[in-house]
């Protein structure tokens, strides 16, 4: 099953990049934008730097959870604790947050990242708010 290796003497076998997933060393940055976006059947953050950039994204469904568990608070927080140990290899310090979306996770998910031991600057919400909405059903007739 699979490649023999033959290692010869003096060699070292490389493991081919059995480095830790989605987390790259050579990015440093002191300060860092996470986007929380929480749904009635997620929570998705993402960490970008102050131009925008993603550095690391994380889900509720990436992290193993499955169906209406996807949405909960405590897969929120989950998700915010895997993200903050990213962000610890990357050496940020200082976050601004920015909150978007209507589901549960959304204080869970900024409470389990900050409890790694970040600072906030700001939280901002960037939920969409439709201003007319589509147009309502007809009205029944019975």
């Amino acid at each position: 099953m699979g490649k023999k290796r033959i290692v010869k003497k003096g060699d070292t076998e490389s493991t081919g990049g059995a480095s830790r997933v989605g987390v790259s060393k050579k990015r440093v940055l002191d300060r860092a934008i996470l986007h929380v976006e929480s749904t009635y059947n997620n929570t998705r953050l993402t960490l970008t730097d102050e131009k925008g950039n993603v550095v690391a994204f994380s889900s509720s469904g990436a992290l193993g959870f499955q169906g209406a568990k996807k949405g909960t608070p405590f897969a929120a927080a989950k998700v915010g604790e895997t993200i903050a140990a990213k962000a610890q290899t990357m050496g940020v310090k200082d976050v601004s947050v920015v909150v978007k979306g209507v589901g549960s996770g959304r204080e869970s998910s900024i409470r389990g990242f900050v409890n790694k031991g970040f600072s906030i600057l700001s939280i901002k919400d960037a939920t969409p708010v439709p201003h007319n909405g589509p147009r309502p059903p007809r009205a029944r007739r019975v």
